[in-house]
């Protein structure tokens, strides 16, 4: 099995985010319910990491 790349991890965590606010009835751009707000914390995460990660680069 291969290894996903931190890129990959990040698409995937914005896609789950974007399927979740399609059909969360309580989540909004301000307020998500919890579940939303795990998932949206982790997509911060991994944006984080991706782009400082990428800012390093030469």
């Amino acid at each position: 099995m291969t290894k996903r790349s931190l890129y990959d991890l990040y698409m995937a965590a914005a896609a789950a985010v974007r399927e979740h606010d399609a059909t969360c009835a309580t989540c909004s751009p301000v307020r998500r319910c919890p579940p939303g707000h795990r998932q949206f914390d982790e997509f911060v995460r991994l944006q984080d990491d991706y782009l400082g990660r990428q800012a390093k680069r030469p």
